[in-house]
């Protein structure tokens, strides 16, 4: 359905209820306001509908708090859960002016489209995010003046292999990086995760695989790529698929990137790729069949890879992650399938599946803006020809001191603090 009159029709026709109204705060969030169907005419869907934008952290102050949702009806799908319910995405204006309002994530990731296409350098940016979560069957925590805890549980984790279940505990459940790939029983969420794929389709969300993740009670879904605003939009559909799915199963779902210590937190690495008249611009004859601008791009993730920080890994705890010894990337570099760099370049036979890896975001980011942010900086590397250095091929986890001085950009130090640049400071 791409016009306000279809949707009207289809209102009508199948006794839809209600029409939700979503869009991303800052944060990342997804926020929703439901509209009663009475209210839907075709008027309706192209004005808009007011809200108080005061009441969202970080836009406007109350004195200027009334904002415009203006659907974008392109983007209407039925929601999974919920009985008679539509859900359209809405970008977020000025109602005075109808100009798209500038804090508004998505609209930022619309500019970034732009701004590509502005440059010539390519009219399409593609991106598939692989986010990865974790799911448990209790979280408790309390902050108060005179104590503070949290605690997590999860019949998966290896923690419990000596606790006395009322049904008897059989002892099925990975070890400690040990939850790659087995199979049911010790993967005790094959049912939850097939429920949160057969539920996307209905969201617009194509998924191409589940599996289990390195860590107990880890999880990943495999979403197609799809083009920057509208793969932001699914990376919201996919976080509210898998929360709504572990909900319903009696067990709490989380992307936060290192909920557990000593363990592999949650990334969200992402496959990204700028095309031209349908043919890709980051097939070549270069280094792994990469083209000289996508050696350009990646030298501009990592020129700007702290700053990218802000965006792409933007909690506390997403430095708990950015440690030795777990799959995530520590340093600033690139290579062919070396899982230890920032940057990964994928193997692909065929020139229009030549991109690159960054490895490093994680899912608490807001996809719009991280998306954005990270293109921006590949497409200062194209325009200004930032070389990213020799490929490093071996474990970075492993180098000695002595070679890691030399590394151009080095991400985090870790464990070892050598004074130089890292992610955060």
């Amino acid at each position: 359905m791409t016009t306000a009159k279809e949707i009207v029709e289809r209102i009508e026709r199948d006794g839809v209820d209600f029409v939700d109204f979503r869009f991303t705060d800052p944060r990342g969030k997804w926020q929703h306001l439901s509209q009663n169907r009475d209210t839907i005419t075709e008027e309706f869907l192209t004005e808009g509908v007011l809200f108080d934008g005061s009441s969202i952290a970080g836009w406007k102050d109350i004195n200027e708090s009334d904002m415009l949702l203006v659907p974008q009806l392109d983007t209407c799908v039925e929601d999974p859960f919920f009985e008679n319910l539509l859900v359209i995405v809405c970008d977020v204006h000025e109602p005075a002016s109808r100009a798209r309002y500038n804090r508004d994530p998505r609209g930022v990731a619309r500019r970034a489209e732009e701004y590509l296409a502005s440059t010539g350098i390519g009219d399409i940016a593609y991106f598939g995010p692989e986010p990865e979560f974790f799911v448990f069957d209790s979280v408790r925590f309390s902050v108060t003046p005179n104590a503070s805890f949290y605690h997590l549980d999860s019949t998966e984790d290896p923690y419990n292999s000596g606790k006395d279940y009322p049904e008897g505990n059989r002892g099925h459940r990975p070890g400690p990086k040990g939850g790659y790939f087995p199979v049911p029983p010790v993967d005790q969420n094959q049912d939850m995760r097939s429920d949160m794929v057969l539920r996307m389709p209905h969201m617009g969300v194509s998924v191409e695989k589940h599996h289990h993740e390195v860590a107990p009670s880890q999880h990943e879904l495999g979403i197609k790529y799809d083009t920057l605003v509208r793969c932001a939009d699914n990376v919201q559909k996919y976080k509210y698929v898998v929360h709504n799915v572990a909900e319903s199963w009696g067990k709490t779902a989380t992307f936060m990137p290192k909920p557990v210590m000593a363990d592999n937190g949650s990334g969200m690495h992402c496959h990204q790729s700028i095309w031209k008249n349908g043919k890709s611009v980051f097939a070549g004859n270069g280094y792994q069949g990469l083209s000289q601008e996508a050696l350009w791009y990646i030298g501009g993730i990592i020129k700007h890879g702290r700053s990218l920080n802000l965006f792409t890994n933007p909690t506390t705890n997403s430095y708990k992650r950015l440690v030795p010894g777990y799959e995530a990337p520590v340093f600033l570099a690139y290579a062919a399938r070396n899982r230890s760099a920032s940057c990964l370049i994928p193997h692909a036979d065929s020139p229009g599946a030549k991109r690159v890896e960054v490895r490093f975001p994680d899912a608490a980011a807001n996809p719009y803006l991280a998306f954005a942010a990270m293109m921006m900086a590949g497409i200062d590397g194209i325009l200004n020809r930032i070389d990213p250095g020799k490929a490093l091929e071996r474990n970075l986890y492993e180098m000695p001191e002595e070679e890691i001085v030399g590394l151009p950009q080095p991400a985090r130090g870790g464990a070892r603090d050598l004074g130089l640049p890292r992610f955060s400071s």
